[in-house]
């Protein structure tokens, strides 16, 4: 009975986990498809009465929101791409070899995710101001690959440390040379880390928002976030359209984790156990 009366309680806690972790989802699809006016009505429906996707053909007929979604993509998947190159390498590095002032090195990696990036903005714009590249994808692509190297690597050393030795003396003896063996043989065993780490690269530099409010307000240069930000005015919120552009905003990285999803677990799992 005691057992029976568990697993009831088990059942209804992880119920009420799931609502309350999946309603703000379900809010802002139902919200985006609203008109203005039932979306300010009360009292409140929990699903539109004439659900429309007026809220979505505005957002590609009336603003530019199409040129966000390209950007924040270009953005995102080449500031992954070059960190993840650079993170393996580096990552490689600190778990197989002993050098003077490792240690430190990995201090000031796990230093820096303890700095809050809004800090640096100041410093960064006195730098690239003066150069002239504001407004620039280019700028943010390289602030965007700085920022993840640091989480990146230090990912991507736990996952090397997983993989035996051995299968790199094999390649060296077979007439590879390290660089050789790294490419052909440790990074091909590794590609639950690549991809666990590359999602998560991707989908810190797909949300950022503060870095590109500051050097992107050409209205072809912006990403994403700060497209959906511009809903937000002094008096009002438009929040239709900024529920639809968040629908939106969330397929690219639902379709990442779900092709991605198996090879995630096994990276993180690996991960986990030795880092």
């Amino acid at each position: 009975m005691n057992k029976q009366l568990f697993l009831l309680f088990k059942i209804l806690t992880l119920t009420l986990f799931l609502l309350v972790a999946v309603f703000p989802l379900y809010w802002i699809v139902v919200t985006s498809i609203k008109d203005a006016t039932e979306t300010y009505s009360f009292p409140v429906s929990y699903w539109p009465k004439q659900p429309t996707i007026q809220n979505y053909m505005y957002l590609f007929k009336s603003m530019n929101f199409g040129r966000y979604l390209l950007n924040s993509l270009m953005a995102s998947l080449s500031a992954a791409s070059v960190a993840l190159l650079i993170a393996s390498l580096s990552g490689y590095v600190m778990a197989r070899k002993s050098f003077q002032g490792k240690g430190l090195v990995l201090f000031v990696l796990f230093f820096t995710q303890m700095i809050p990036g809004f800090m640096l903005m100041g410093s960064l714009y006195i730098l690239i101001a003066p150069l002239r590249l504001v407004n620039s994808l280019g700028v943010i692509i390289m602030l965007y690959t700085n920022m993840m190297i640091p989480f990146a690597a230090i990912m991507m050393k736990g996952f090397f440390e997983r993989i035996p030795p051995s299968l790199e003396d094999a390649a060296l003896i077979d007439g590879c040379n390290q660089l050789q063996a790294l490419f052909r043989i440790i990074l091909p065993v590794t590609l639950p880390g690549l991809a666990a780490t590359f999602s998560f690269a991707f989908v810190n530099c797909w949300n950022e928002l503060f870095l590109a409010m500051m050097f992107l307000d050409r209205e072809l240069k912006k990403t994403l976030p700060v497209g959906l930000n511009s809903f937000i005015a002094k008096a009002d919120i438009n929040w239709g359209a900024m529920s639809a552009g968040a629908v939106v905003a969330l397929l690219p990285t639902i379709l990442i984790f779900a092709f991605a999803q198996k090879y995630i677990v096994q990276g993180l799992t690996q991960g986990a156990v030795k880092g």
